[in-house]
């Protein structure tokens, strides 16, 4: 890990002798270590100089990842105890519906996922959301994929139903669903677009609470309008 390091620090490049002064290794010790990065792939010696390799970058992008990732939690945990509901972050990618991080907590317990909600998207508002910022087509192939069915009693009854429902829902306006999902929950999503991808944060409430429904969604709108340029390169990944 020094060598990587040290290798790190120079741009243009290093010797092997030069890593091991700078490491504090023995030269027998470095040249093993080197021969074996390079054959690993995390580093690439040319004309005697040793730089990073093609693992070494793929290791780097998956920690700025990473990172990416956690900027999101952390704002969810944020948002989640100042609001008092729990949070949760969904995109839509390559067709399907992904629910990429839940926020919550013994005050404010997440919904259970007792229906697959990839293949549930017209009964919860997290796919209601994303689906209301696709066109036509796309709706529409979503639903060929995974047709409307009741799984409560108050789910939409069937595609054109559905259709007809996202066609009615504005831009930028939070889509709220009551007990479509789960019976005994109430629930909200705000729509955020980022280029060309559909992403969502929503909450849920017990159905009892669903006066606070409202009032939490759009401070957590107001908390995402402020915070939208920070948060714009996490929510790409």
């Amino acid at each position: 890990m020094r060598l990587l390091e040290t290798v790190a620090a120079h741009a243009y490049g290093a010797p092997a002798k030069q890593l091991a002064r700078e490491t504090g290794l023995a030269l027998p010790t470095a040249y093993h270590l080197l021969r074996t990065l390079v054959h690993e792939g995390y580093l690439r010696r040319e004309k005697g100089l040793f730089f990073l390799g093609d693992a070494a970058e793929r290791l780097g992008r998956s920690g700025a990842q990473q990172k990416r990732r956690s900027t999101v939690a952390d704002t969810l945990a944020h948002w989640r105890d100042s609001i008092g509901v729990p949070v949760y972050y969904a995109m839509y990618r390559n067709g399907e519906i992904e629910v990429m991080c839940v926020s919550a907590s013994r005050q404010a317990p997440a919904v259970e996922e007792w229906a697959d909600f990839r293949e549930t998207g017209h009964a919860h508002a997290i796919g209601q959301c994303l689906l209301s910022q696709l066109d036509e087509d796309a709706r529409r192939d979503h639903l060929a994929r995974y047709p409307v069915r009741p799984i409560t009693p108050y789910t939409v009854r069937d595609n054109d139903a559905l259709l007809r429902r996202l066609a009615r829902t504005r831009r930028m306006e939070p889509v709220v669903e009551r007990q479509e999902y789960a019976v005994g929950t109430v629930c909200a999503a705000v729509p955020i677009t980022v280029g060309t991808t559909a992403a969502t944060m929503a909450i849920s409430l017990p159905v009892h609470h669903a006066d606070r429904l409202m009032p939490a969604a759009q401070r957590m709108q107001a908390e995402i309008g402020r915070h939208l340029g920070s948060l714009t390169l996490s929510i790409s990944i």
